[in-house]
């Protein structure tokens, strides 16, 4: 019977996806992102191990707070990383009637086998994805993260190909994301996608630093501060398209041109909320 490793869940998650959700978070990550808030999910094994059908059990006594639109949402840690457990449990959730969500940065995918396949079938069981685009520029994402971004780049494209809802999500990092180039690249980037639903600027914050304190690990952002409203509003003018100066195509660091915009004659119907803010945590 296979058992999910669990960090914790949360019964009333109100920006996790549309309206009211249980949100399940996952242990572990191969991403090592600067601003993390959550360093204590990157390890994978957890005293705290269920199956889908305790999960949802869980989950069901809220059904009815959920109302027309909320459901359950996967997050973590990488919830990809424990791919068929994820499988089991978004099915599951589907033969119940419950809508779905995952919220994750994408860093496991892969179109080789016998990750893709599965991947493949667990988008047959979920309603939105929630992604994050940490950095649009390659030498930049991996400094912040510790990994590549093609492969992440990728998946956004494989999504939008397929049809598959999406929520992105940008973190505002000063000196590090808030960047009105790179910001730019990003939204050419986005233009290129037809199943974008909402973009979510949201802005960094040090609440997590004691969590690395707590690991013995030192925190890289130490002494920086939140953007101001002001840099906030300009990033979201940006990425939703205000700014004119948004370029249609970006240099790779080997200096091969990519147009982003190739293939795409419309832009997608965008939404846009206010940033993401503290939940109440559950843990059972």
């Amino acid at each position: 019977m296979l058992k999910g490793a669990i960090h914790s869940t949360e019964s009333f998650g109100c920006v996790d996806g549309p309206g009211i959700r249980f949100v399940i978070f996952l242990k572990g990550c191969n991403m090592r992102c600067r601003y993390c808030h959550n360093a204590d999910t990157w390890d994978p094994h957890s005293d705290d191990l269920r199956t889908a059908d305790q999960l949802l059990d869980q989950a069901e006594r809220y059904r009815g707070y959920w109302g027309k639109e909320g459901g359950i949402t996967v997050s973590g840690g990488e919830p990809l990383l424990q791919l068929d457990f994820l499988l089991e449990l978004l099915r599951k959730a589907k033969a119940r009637g419950i809508r779905t969500a995952i919220d994750t940065a994408g860093q496991p995918f892969t179109r080789a086998e016998p990750f893709f396949s599965k991947f493949r079938e667990l988008m047959r069981y979920t309603d939105l994805l929630i992604m994050d685009l940490k950095h649009i520029d390659p030498t930049e994402h991996r400094k912040l993260t510790g990994q590549p971004n093609d492969n992440i780049l990728d998946l956004f494209r494989y999504l939008s190909d397929t049809g598959k809802p999406v929520w992105v999500r940008h973190v505002l990092v000063p000196g590090v994301t808030d960047d009105d180039d790179y910001l730019r690249q990003t939204r050419a980037f986005i233009r290129t996608l037809k199943n974008v639903e909402k973009i979510e600027v949201l802005p960094y914050h040090s609440m997590g630093q004691y969590k690395w304190e707590a690991l013995g690990i030192p925190y890289p952002l130490k002494g920086v501060e939140p953007p101001g409203p002001e840099r906030v509003e300009n990033a979201r003018r940006i990425l939703r398209g205000e700014d004119e100066r948004a370029p249609r195509a970006v240099r790779k660091p080997t200096g091969q041109k990519v147009d982003y915009n190739q293939g795409n004659s419309g832009q997608s119907p965008l939404n846009y909320s206010q940033p993401r803010s503290s939940g109440l945590w559950e843990t059972q």
